[in-house]
């Protein structure tokens, strides 16, 4: 069984009891009381949780408690200094004052780890974070009772947050790790305290906070400070910085490095594969161990995030034959190449759905992954793609090399969206160009006059760009959509 977030099934027992967060907190409790959940947002609170009222750059959590508790929260945690309004009618008893409430997040996040007796992996990496963890998860929800971290909650707010909702009775922990800075993964990594540590791959993203790519290395290994019980990393052997990664784990104190990969150096390698319009063929090397699975997502990213799951599974001795059945279950998630296939009324387009988040290396992997879809007729393979933010002063130059990547994945038409796709579209041949559009206001009536049965389209762009919403229009293109007939097919994603 998988927990994550607000999707937990009804425990047993109450997530967190007064007497317990009074412990964790040192604060005395006025009055008893019982708690399912734990929220920083009044939007999704369930009844029953513990509202943190979370001071933020833009929003301050301290003028939504009254809405707290309108919608059902047992208690809030509040600031001592905090001028609480519209309030009336709230027994005090139920207001927990501290000093710092982002501080009594991060206490209640660091109780909930201390308080399980089961294993714990963390995820960082410049692409494929997301995917993994949910793998993860998904595998180990088939051995045990499984907590993962919600969505993308991998930043300052996300960790401790769903490191507080962890139940006590977790077998498997699952969280994921972000980073925009160098610095930032230190301090979550030493909160979560992960058994096995991953770090997927080294890539161009948020390249403008760093000098270098070896910046990013140094910035992700800092996973490995937080290391604690098995102490083992996993480092991806193909990586140029693959030596740098093993170092850094070693003078974290690392007990063990895997690596996983392609390389024949690797300690959990791939063997062969097959990739199929709905899923991955693959045998691999498990460490000695030979083994033969179908991963349900295409992709060559996908097999490789196989590869680091399995390896997971290998260093805490548990079962790979349920563990390789399991990623025959693994599908991508909406934004994360999700496939659509959509009903027109001379036949289907399909829409991949990649729109969440771009990085030069995920936008390849995108990229490459649509050149190997089949031709379904005279349908083209169609490239929507909008700007990849924090990328600095290299960001002109590696929008401009993906020209040589469309040419290579025999991509046939490719729209973009923002500034610097502006110059993507500008050298491109001029068979391949589309329309162009400063914002996705300005091509969404435009991609759906220009789109046909046949056609495969992939949307990918950098989260702020909103490319989702281009997706939406092309799922409302669906004759038969009310109907529930549009197909999703959850296909191999680049997160």
């Amino acid at each position: 069984m998988t927990e994550s977030g607000h999707d937990m099934l009804q425990e047993t027992r109450p997530l967190w009891t007064s007497k317990e967060v009074s412990e964790a907190l040192g604060v005395p409790s006025l009055t008893e009381w019982q708690a399912q959940g734990v929220s920083i947002d009044t939007r999704t609170l369930s009844h029953g949780d513990i509202f943190v009222a979370i001071r933020g750059d833009r929003l301050d959590g301290h003028d939504y408690v009254s809405n707290a508790f309108e919608n059902g929260a047992s208690v809030a945690i509040v600031a001592t200094d905090a001028e609480l309004n519209n309030v009336a009618g709230v027994d005090e008893t139920h207001l927990i004052r501290v000093m710092d409430t982002q501080n009594a997040l991060e206490k209640l996040g660091q109780a909930a780890r201390n308080r399980i007796t089961g294993q714990v992996v963390a995820v960082t990496g410049s692409v494929g974070k997301t995917t993994v963890k949910e793998g993860l998860g998904l595998v180990f929800s088939q051995i045990g009772k499984t907590h993962i971290s919600q969505a993308s909650y991998n930043n300052l707010w996300g960790v401790p947050l769903s490191l507080a909702r962890m139940p006590a009775d977790t077998q498997f922990g699952v969280f994921e790790i972000g980073m925009n800075h160098a610095g930032e993964i230190s301090s979550l990594t030493r909160q979560v305290r992960p058994d096995i540590a991953v770090i997927t791959k080294i890539a161009n993203a948020h390249i403008e906070h760093f000098d270098s790519l070896e910046g990013i290395a140094h910035a992700k290994a800092e996973i490995f400070e937080g290391l604690d019980g098995l102490k083992t990393a996993l480092v991806p052997a193909d990586s140029e910085w693959a030596p740098l990664l093993m170092q850094s784990a070693k003078d974290a104190g690392a007990k063990r490095v895997v690596s996983f990969g392609e390389s024949d150096a690797s300690d959990v390698r791939v063997i062969s594969f097959k990739l199929h319009d709905h899923c991955s063929c693959v045998s691999a090397d498990i460490s000695g161990q030979p083994v033969t699975f179908r991963i349900g997502a295409t992709g060559h990213h996908q097999i490789v995030n196989a590869m680091s799951i399995l390896a997971a599974v290998q260093v805490f001795e548990e079962d790979l034959t349920s563990a390789v059945l399991s990623l025959g279950e693994m599908k991508a998630m909406d934004g994360r190449g999700r496939r659509h296939n959509i009903s027109l009324s001379d036949g289907d387009l399909v829409v991949i759905d990649e729109s969440y988040n771009a990085n030069p290396e995920s936008m390849v992997a995108a990229l490459k992954t649509l050149g190997q879809f089949p031709r379904l007729g005279q349908g083209r393979r169609i490239a929507v793609l909008g700007d990849m933010k924090e990328l600095g002063s290299q960001g002109d130059e590696l929008h401009k090399n993906l020209v040589e990547h469309i040419i290579n994945t025999d991509v046939d038409v490719v729209f973009t969206v923002g500034s610097q796709m502006k110059l993507l579209q500008d050298a491109l041949p001029g068979g391949r160009r589309g329309a162009h559009a400063t914002s996705v206001d300005g091509l969404k009536s435009f991609l759906t006059q220009e789109v046909h049965a046949g056609d495969a389209v992939m949307v990918k762009g950098s989260n702020s760009m909103r490319l989702s919403e281009l997706v939406k229009c092309l799922i409302d293109l669906d004759i038969e959509e009310g109907f529930g007939a549009s197909t999703v097919q959850n296909e191999g994603g680049i997160s």
